[in-house]
């Protein structure tokens, strides 16, 4: 079994969850061993949508089909978790604490009718699967977080699940140990053949995981499409920080696109058209003067944040990121005004509803 390539079956839901004044209703497809990447804000309903996939939260409206298999409809049928085909992975391993690492995967076969033997077998195959052979007699607390996840995902792919879903199960990690997990969840779910969907706040997630990218804002779908072209092509402002870009939203008269100070050559669009600019916010430049040619505007900082490169400042009117060198913004501080360049050249316009390339 611990060899064998997963069941690949597609998952296709439509999920209507209504809890007080939250309403989530989303609708998500993954094919059958496809991996999506499911991103949006905090309380955008990420982990309630993979409540209800992994039959632990009811559904208002709405259904889950796993493969051939219905899952769920509403209201009234609902699959229990244990006979899904689906396994739940967040960021707590949830690992038994007084199993071992090899005992713990045994788990998961031995509940799905695996002998003692093959169970212990096929533990042993894992561990060296995900890189912790010669560690299977250590109980949980004697592993590193890095080690305990990839128990943790040793224990959930043994048993061969129809689908995978992953809650940011890299969150809780250090930079580097969340490299060398993400890196083994991309071959272990190409070697089994194993539909997911994975929850995360990481873009690097979604590009080194997933062929597909669903954005959830406030309880809805607002993009969907392979990962590279939404990031690329933002349809809002939190997919654009996403994918580390601006995107501003503007109208268009005779000559020009215009939001707030920020004057640049109208695109080939309609006069009088809602467009929005895309653009890097390392593309901005802070000139040393006031405004004095074209494409030039005053803003006000309203933040500052430290980046690995430098230091990114939020200004207002309109809202644009400006990545600079961390000496270039020596002596900024909230409320300073400083002079903006961006050259026209580096700015692409989408469409203000749709995110589609004009």
């Amino acid at each position: 079994m611990t060899a064998a390539r997963a069941t690949a079956a597609g998952l296709e839901a439509r999920v209507v969850v209504r809890r007080g004044g939250f309403t989530l209703d989303a609708a998500l497809e993954v094919p059958a061993g496809g991996v999506v990447a499911l991103m949006g804000p905090s309380g955008a309903g990420k982990s309630t949508l993979l409540g209800v996939l992994a039959g632990l939260a009811p559904l208002d409206e709405g259904h889950v089909a796993l493969g051939e298999r219905t899952l769920d409809v509403a209201p009234g049928r609902r699959t229990p978790p244990a006979a899904r085909g689906v396994v739940l992975l967040g960021q707590d391993p949830r690992l038994f604490p007084h199993l071992s690492a090899g005992e713990n995967i045994a788990f998961g076969l031995r509940v799905h009718g695996v002998s003692r033997d093959a169970a212990s077998r096929g533990a042993a195959d894992w561990l060296r699967r995900v890189g912790l052979e010669g560690l299977g007699d250590r109980r949980p607390s004697r592993l590193s977080g890095g080690q305990q996840q990839r128990v943790a995902l040793a224990r959930a792919l043994a048993t061969a699940p129809e689908a995978l879903l992953l809650d940011e199960p890299l969150t809780s990690l250090d930079t580097e140990t969340a490299g060398d997990v993400r890196a083994l969840l991309h071959q272990q779910l190409a070697a089994t053949g194993t539909t997911a969907v994975v929850a995360t706040h990481d873009a690097v997630d979604a590009v080194a995981l997933a062929g597909g990218l669903v954005v959830l804002e406030d309880g809805r779908v607002t993009q969907s499409g392979p990962v590279r072209d939404v990031l690329a092509n933002p349809a809002t402002r939190f997919a654009a920080a996403v994918g580390g870009l601006n995107r501003v939203t503007g109208t268009t008269d005779a000559a020009t696109w215009r939001a707030g100070g920020l004057v640049l050559p109208r695109p080939a669009v309609p006069v009088g058209a809602a467009r929005a600019a895309v653009f890097r916010p390392g593309d901005v430049r802070i000139v040393d003067a006031p405004p004095a040619g074209p494409w030039e505007w005053t803003a006000r900082v309203v933040r500052l944040e430290q980046t690995p490169a430098g230091v990114r400042l939020r200004t207002a009117d309109p809202d644009v990121a400006v990545d600079v060198v961390a000496e270039r913004a020596t002596g900024l501080g909230v409320g300073d005004a400083v002079t903006l360049r961006l050259d026209p050249a580096d700015v692409r316009f989408v469409s203000a509803g749709d995110g589609g390339v004009f």
